[in-house]
């Protein structure tokens, strides 16, 4: 699996623990975020790893600013995109297996690291269960066209 991960200068020593935790449990990722502690716009890294995914060059995508919300709203203006803002496991699993989110965001001023790997662990591991809920997510993505 391959996961595109992006950050801005608010989440950056949460990135690189994540990015680590990728790596370690041997999945592949492509950084989009910042490297630096400089300012900079969360929008810039949301956009990068929604077009990514939506393009396929990566499976999933994480996102990761100071509360989540704001490189989320970003991620979603993309279409194609479905990112969901979580703060505990539950709702990342329920993410993925209702909704098939394909974006992971959360806030590194919110949430610690080691409830960020589980975070990660529960939207990573979970597949989304189609039936019922593919005529909801198909509900969301005319909307999505309707613009």
């Amino acid at each position: 699996m391959k996961i595109a991960i992006g950050n801005d200068h608010t989440a950056l020593e949460m990135k690189n623990e994540i990015l680590a935790y990728l790596k370690e449990k041997g999945l592949e990722v492509i950084n989009f975020g910042t490297d630096t502690p400089d300012r900079c716009d969360y929008p810039v890294y949301g956009e990068k790893v929604a077009r990514a995914v939506v393009a396929g060059e990566a499976d999933l995508g994480i996102l990761i600013c100071g509360t989540g919300v704001g490189i989320s709203l970003a991620a979603n203006k993309v279409h194609g995109v479905r990112a969901v803002v979580c703060s505990e496991p539950y709702s990342a699993a329920l993410a993925r297996r209702h909704n098939n989110a394909n974006i992971l965001a959360f806030g590194a001023r919110v949430i610690g690291p080691e409830l960020a790997k589980m975070i990660v662990d529960a939207f990573l591991e979970a597949q989304f269960e189609g039936g019922r809920h593919a005529k909801r997510v198909d509900m969301i993505m005319e909307i999505e066209k309707k613009g």
